[in-house]
């Protein structure tokens, strides 16, 4: 039997960063997101040799465990190993014997929500294999608390909840609640948000941690500057979700440039002389606007190329030696299947 399960990962269109404590909690945060075709996966495949086997084949680790109620969280394959933990501790009372196999189609650090959608994806697969009653709020929660809680890192709540439910959402959040919602965009607007947008690897790697942290400080330290940049970014949430569903998309690319800057004042290592550079020269190319995915610092840039703006942008964003990624949008949340 081998149990199988995927999760897609997606691009933060507006709000990012207002779902990250304690901005969330004292101002309330919303955020507008969709999930692409690309994805995390997980296998698993039951043994009954009393071991526990765990294979990140896109980051080429591996190690072979003694099954136990708890596994030790070194600095190897932290969320194989806190999905595994919850999932007994909470749910299954006794030591499982099996491998699990995980693989991302972007690389760690992309801004695309890797990290908490292959959390997801893990536990999509436990909760097939063991029959394990989740909602997808319950999936999305306990995929945030085994990360922020259990394995102490920091972060937003944004991605677990997108890649649960999949689609476009627009998802607020006040104090410990969050509301998702679902929204019902017309497929040609659909159908050329996939043709406009370009979505761009800079090839730069970044720790989303040391973004992240700087930008609760600010917050908790009443930086009146970083603050209005988190309101602003907020209000646009709400101005791209009118621009969707009315299909105004030419006020998406300005949106998004409005973003990017307030973004940016969120703090000072969002951006660099090099991200700077590449954002500048795909606007003179046709572009009206993009932001950095995630975070900051690096990973995947998108770009609104209205018109047949796209070609010229492409063929100036490839001088800088990254890589373009196809994709479409997907109504789909985190899936899985058993192959007997």
């Amino acid at each position: 039997m081998i149990i199988r399960a995927k999760s897609p990962l997606r691009i933060g269109l507006a709000g990012g960063g207002t779902d990250v404590s304690p901005y969330c909690d004292l101002y309330g945060g919303c955020v507008l997101n969709a999930c692409i075709t690309m994805y995390a996966y997980a296998t698993i495949e039951p043994r009954n040799d009393s071991k526990i086997e765990l294979i990140s084949a896109d980051r080429n680790e591996y190690q072979l465990l003694d099954s136990a109620t708890e596994l030790q969280l070194d600095d190897s394959m932290q969320l194989l190993k806190g999905v595994y933990n919850r999932v007994i501790k909470d749910f299954v009372k006794k030591p499982l014997s099996f491998t699990l196999t995980t693989y991302v189609d972007a690389p760690p650090g992309s801004g695309l929500g890797s990290s908490s959608t292959l959390v997801v994806a893990i536990l999509k697969a436990f909760q097939e294999w063991q029959n394990l009653p989740l909602s997808e709020y319950d999936l999305a929660q306990l995929a945030w608390d085994i990360e922020r809680n259990d394995l102490k890192m920091l972060g937003g709540k944004q991605d677990q909840y997108a890649t649960a439910f999949g689609g476009f959402n627009f998802i607020e959040f006040t104090g410990s609640n969050v509301l998702v919602n679902p929204l019902r965009i017309r497929q040609e607007y659909i159908n050329e948000l996939e043709f406009n947008i370009i979505l761009y690897y800079t090839g730069i790697s970044r720790l989303s941690s040391e973004i992240i942290q700087a930008q609760v400080d600010n917050t908790k330290n009443k930086n009146v500057f970083a603050v209005n940049a988190m309101h602003k970014l907020k209000e646009q949430s709400f101005e791209m979700k009118e621009a969707l569903l009315k299909g105004e998309l030419n006020r998406i690319g300005t949106i998004l440039d409005e973003s990017w800057k307030n973004k940016k004042n969120m703090s000072s290592i969002i951006s660099n002389p090099i991200i700077d550079n590449i954002y500048e020269s795909a606007l003179k190319a046709g572009a009206s606007g993009g932001k950095i995915s995630g975070a900051g610092g690096g990973g995947f840039f998108m770009f609104y190329c209205p018109k047949n703006s796209r070609y010229n942008v492409i063929k100036k964003l490839s001088e800088f030696g990254g890589e373009f990624r196809r994709f479409r949008f997907t109504d789909l949340g985190a899936e899985s299947w058993i192959i007997k």
